[in-house]
């Protein structure tokens, strides 16, 4: 089977496969990216690309049920999340078109002597590398493609091999949004390929969304070749409660948290940790609300990814953890559980709809068990104490902490972590400060 192909989840079937690309398409796609920032990225206008921004905004909401349809072949998200997402990815793409003059003006600096003046001007550093992944094929496109491309920085992306027709789709998007040829140029690279774009000197900069491992491998290539990192890697994110005036809203909140994207999130709360005081109550609330979620999931994103998580519940199980599920794995499908008991040395990310859950006697053992993991990514606090929600906020090792709230991402809020789990922001006004020259003008 090629390496790139579309297998939907629901039921094993091979829908279509695509070629992987050649030595000469890899070539190919280099010369044009690199023609296109010379020509198109440092001839244009911040307003003007962001007008053609605006135009993948508006093709991707015109696109949506197609888009949609697309992703839930390839990676089993339901139709209606997949529709959220192409919303949340037309909003991403409006909110550079929005505010990129803003973020790109000129940055005045005041002289300590006084004499002649000086600046910052940001400009685009040339040809980058983005490498994506399945969970969120849209999402996680635009929030590496949109702020970059109108900075004037193009792009070659690599997705996921289970994503070739999503990511054939959006190559059209920015063709019909009037990009030229290489600006944006999605290629079916493989890992040796990979490594060699990585080292061209005509690519500036690589962005991966993905694995610790895959994270690690890249970063490798792009050290010593030089280059600009962002990574976005994995979380074992900590859901804290340390009090709750409305413990059936913050029960909702828990498993909302833990069941987006089936659970396949990096940025998915994993770890739930009570306080003792209110863990019984919760315990019972949560198991009873997880069962019910059964009706409610699609299949993981293979059957693969399926089995993985069957073998690390195992794993765990067998290392004394205490399983609540109903029902067990078939093909792609994984029954939602609640893992409790668990070994202090377990710090694995279960990617996917089990939870665990861990009783602590209060705030410090709280925080020191949410800081017990290689991974910084996202964290969750629920306490009814505003001084100690600030407090826990600022102990906590991550790259994002959400006080009171979940599912409170937006365009504006840069998105990252620390540790195991990456470094650079994405969104918000940091995501188009990453691969920028930030070059100062000094005038006599």
């Amino acid at each position: 089977m090629s390496l790139y192909a579309v297998t939907d989840p629901s039921t094993g079937e091979v829908v279509e496969e695509y070629p992987t690309a050649t030595a000469a398409q890899i070539e190919d796609a280099l010369t044009a990216a690199a023609a296109a920032h010379r020509e198109w990225g440092r001839a244009t206008t911040v307003a003007e690309r962001a007008a053609s921004i605006r135009r993948v905004a508006r093709l991707h909401t015109e696109r949506k049920d197609e888009l949609a349809r697309i992703i839930n072949r390839e990676m089993g998200k339901r139709l209606d999340r997949s529709a959220a997402e192409v919303d949340f990815s037309a909003a991403i793409y409006n909110y550079y078109a929005d505010n990129a003059e803003k973020f790109l003006a000129d940055e005045p600096i005041t002289l300590l002597d006084g004499d002649g003046s000086a600046l910052i001007r940001r400009s685009a550093v040339g040809v980058l590398l983005g490498i994506m992944p399945w969970n969120y094929p849209y999402y996680q496109v635009a929030r590496f493609a949109g702020p970059n491309l109108t900075l004037g920085n193009t792009i070659l992306l690599k997705h996921a091999p289970q994503c070739p027709e999503s990511a054939a789709a959006l190559q059209q998007i920015f063709l019909d949004a009037g990009f030229p040829h290489g600006a944006y140029v999605n290629i079916y690279a493989t890992n040796e390929q990979v490594a060699e774009i990585i080292a061209d000197p005509r690519v500036q900069g690589v962005s991966l969304t993905g694995s610790e491992r895959a994270g690690a491998a890249v970063a490798e290539v792009a050290g010593r070749n030089l280059k600009k990192v962002v990574l976005e890697l994995g979380g074992s994110d900590p859901f804290i409660v340390l009090s709750s005036d409305d413990l059936e809203a913050t029960v909702d909140a828990a498993v909302g948290g833990r069941f987006e994207n089936t659970g396949q999130a990096c940025n998915a709360a994993k770890r739930f940790i009570v306080a003792d005081d209110i863990y019984d109550e919760f315990l019972d609330k949560f198991t009873t609300r997880v069962l019910r979620k059964s009706a409610d999931l699609g299949p993981l994103s293979s059957t693969a990814a399926a089995e993985r998580l069957e073998n690390q519940i195992e794993r765990a199980v067998a290392a004394g953890a205490d399983l609540v599920t109903e029902g067990r794995r078939e093909g792609a499908y994984y029954p939602p559980g609640v893992l409790t008991n668990l070994p202090a040395d377990y710090r694995e990310e279960l990617f996917g709809p089990v939870a665990a859950v861990y009783r602590v006697a209060g705030e410090d053992e709280a925080v020191a068990l949410a800081n017990d993991t290689p991974f910084g990514l996202g964290s969750y606090v629920y306490t009814t104490d505003e001084d100690q929600a600030r407090r826990v906020a600022d102990r906590i090792e991550a790259g994002m902490v959400f006080v009171n709230a979940v599912g409170a991402e937006g365009v504006e809020l840069p998105f990252g972590g620390v540790k195991r789990s990456g470094f650079g922001r994405e969104l918000g006004r940091y995501g188009i400060d990453e691969f920028v020259n930030k070059k100062l003008i000094r005038i006599g």
